[in-house]
Formats: C-alpha cells, sequence, structure tokens
C-alpha cells in the first residue's frame, strides 16, 4: 500500500515563525487618515474624536512598544484640524443629537448625561437646549411634556397600553418615567391622559 504523504507548512507562530512586522509608526498623515475614516461613518464631538484616535494610537503604539502618551499633541493637532476644517462642531452635534433624542422621548436630563457621556461641553448644552425652547416659544414644559408623550409611546406606557391593563401598571409605569428623567408631576399627567389622539395600537 502505498501511503500518501501530505506535506504541512510550518505554523507562522512557531518557533521557527519569522517574527511579525510591527505596524508602522504613528504619524500625523496616518491620524488624519484615521479621523476622516471614523467621521465619514459617525457624526462625532470633538472629544468623541479625540478619545477614538487615542484608543487607535494606544493600540498601534502598544504593538510598536512605544508610549501612547508621546502622542498626544499629534492628537490634539488631528482633531485642531478637524475643527477648523468643520468636520467636527460640537454645536451641531449637539443640536442634532438633542433633536434625535427628544424624538425619543428623552427627558431635559436625560439629554444632558447623555450629551457630558459625548464630551460635549455643558455651555454648548444648554445653547442647544435654549434653542430648542425658542423654538417652541419659550415653553419648556410643552418640550419637556412632549418628550414624555413620546417616551410613553415608545415604551407602551400608560395611554398606550390596552384600556384593561392601565389601572393595574400605572405605579410601574409612573416608576419608568421617573427613571427617564421626568417629574412626577408631569408623569402622573402622561399616565392618565386620554388615549384619544394617540394613535395607540391594540
Amino acid at each position: 500500500m502505498i501511503r500518501k504523504i501530505v506535506a504541512t507548512s510550518p505554523s507562522r507562530d512557531g518557533p521557527d515563525a519569522p517574527p511579525r512586522r510591527p505596524p508602522r509608526p504613528v504619524t500625523a498623515a496616518w491620524l488624519e487618515r484615521a479621523a476622516l475614516h471614523y467621521l465619514e461613518r459617525y457624526s462625532a464631538s470633538a472629544e468623541m474624536l479625540r478619545r477614538t484616535l487615542a484608543r487607535r494610537v494606544e493600540k498601534r503604539a502598544r504593538a510598536r512598544e512605544e508610549d501612547p502618551a508621546s502622542f498626544a499633541e499629534l492628537i490634539e493637532a488631528t482633531v485642531a484640524r478637524a475643527l477648523s476644517a468643520g468636520l467636527v462642531d460640537d454645536a451641531r452635534f449637539a443640536r442634532a443629537r438633542l433633536a434625535t433624542l427628544r424624538r425619543r422621548g428623552t427627558s431635559t436630563r436625560g439629554v444632558s448625561a447623555k450629551l457630558a457621556a459625548k464630551g460635549v461641553p455643558r455651555a454648548v448644552v444648554e445653547a442647544a437646549m435654549e434653542a430648542e425652547r425658542e423654538e417652541a416659544d419659550d415653553d419648556r414644559q410643552a418640550v419637556e411634556a412632549e418628550a414624555a408623550l413620546a417616551y410613553a409611546k415608545r415604551r407602551r406606557l400608560g395611554p398606550f397600553r390596552r384600556p384593561d391593563q392601565r389601572a393595574a401598571h400605572r405605579d410601574r409605569d409612573l416608576a419608568a418615567l421617573a427613571r427617564a428623567g421626568f417629574g412626577y408631576g408631569l408623569a402622573r399627567d402622561t399616565v392618565d391622559a386620554e388615549p384619544d389622539g394617540t394613535d395607540r395600537e391594540d
């Protein structure tokens, strides 16, 4: 019997494997390409871009056995160029994100927390909210009430529940709105609202 011999190639990770080449060095051109690639895919604040570049630099620098901190100025210069070119604009990002969050039913407290987590400065967040109030004829309560109703609709709370389930779930619905950052009075008004005109789906 002729036994078939199968040749196998040595593992790249074995003792005889050639050493892996380190990644290319961190340069201004590489960082700019990384920034453009990120901004083409995502809307971002300046801080979000800074954090993303820092993570990429840390990964590459560690692979090259370099200190990531030594590239901090290069990261800042890249973020500054993105700002000057209008590729990043915290005010624009805050307005767009605020509108999206409101449509999803996010309270004022929730909006502030989410934008702060994205690195948007507090003054920029307050300016975006001020512009929002001006568009609503300076009626802050109306803005918050609309957000509460949107939240209730998305979560199927209060008037968006089946009529035979509303009373049994009232306390739970109030608690859900409170956890979302809405005041008790507004939560109560939202949960107890009449279902007429709310487009409740049975």
